[in-house]
């Protein structure tokens, strides 16, 4: 890809491109820190792939005394080489970083660094477990996500690609809540359930959807497309597409013409 691809949609920038670019990257970064060499060859430069670095990150993130590092890279492994679409969700979030946060100069920054990033793979790969009927396993994953990251998202919920996640600390998503793709949110922010019968009971929440620091979303509505949600908001009811709103309880208070989560303007004074 020339070196116009850099501002080429997410859908051009596939996994394979998105490993080059990366590649390229980490070793300026290891020429430029040698300190750190050791750490982005582990991390990065010591593996074939995005799925094949992806799987060690998460493991070694996610081992511990009782379930190895090991164990848990050969079981990513496996769910990677059967999910080629978890690996090019995992690439689509990547880019989603560098293109709506100012702070992500590079695409290995989210790899390397980002928790948010790394709490929402790990949620990927528990998902696929839990598609395929390894719920155990996949509820150890969402508990030791929640200790690792201080994310708690339940490993059935549904969240599409091009995720954002910003800082992350205290984000909770519930069991039947469901994520469109291109979403942004930040710090703080809860996809909470109501009630405690069965059937749907966390919120959905639709493509290109911004939800700034602490919102909290409860229960079984429906976030329209485009919408924003202002700080701090609490949401009880059905937002329509492209509607800005604010406040406890939250209420509409603009609209927006553009997809927040792309932009990121949090600001809604003038709308």
């Amino acid at each position: 890809m020339s070196a116009a691809g850099e501002q080429a949609t997410p859908a051009a920038r596939d996994a394979a491109w998105l490993w080059q670019q990366i590649r390229i990257e980490a070793e300026r970064m290891a020429r430029d820190e040698p300190m750190l060499a050791s750490f982005f060859h582990a991390s990065l430069l010591g593996h074939s792939s995005l799925a094949s670095a992806l799987a060690f990150l998460l493991a070694s993130k996610l081992g511990d005394r009782d379930v190895p590092a090991m164990l848990i890279r050969q079981t990513c492994d496996a769910v990677y080489a059967d999910n080629l679409a978890v690996v090019e969700a995992a690439a689509a979030d990547a880019c989603a970083h560098f293109d709506r946060d100012p702070a992500c100069v590079d695409y290995a920054t989210p790899l390397l660094y980002f928790k948010g990033f790394h709490a929402i793979q790990c949620y990927r790969f528990a998902h696929a477990l839990w598609l395929a009927g390894r719920q155990g396993l996949a509820l150890f994953l969402q508990c030791r996500i929640a200790s690792v990251f201080d994310v708690d998202i339940h490993p059935a919920a549904q969240i599409g690609a091009g995720i954002m996640v910003d800082h992350a600390t205290g984000v909770v998503i519930g069991e039947t809540a469901m994520l469109g793709s291109n979403v942004s949110m930040l710090h703080g922010v809860s996809l909470g359930g109501s009630g405690v019968g069965g059937g749907r009971r966390h919120p959905q929440v639709g493509d290109g959807v911004l939800i700034a620091a602490g919102a909290k979303l409860l229960g079984p509505i429906t976030i329209g497309t485009g919408a924003k949600i202002a700080a701090g908001s609490v949401v009880l009811a059905d937002v329509a597409a492209h509607a800005t709103v604010a406040g406890v309880p939250a209420r509409v208070v603009g609209q927006s013409s553009v997809a927040p989560a792309l932009d990121m303007d949090q600001d809604f004074s003038g709308e």
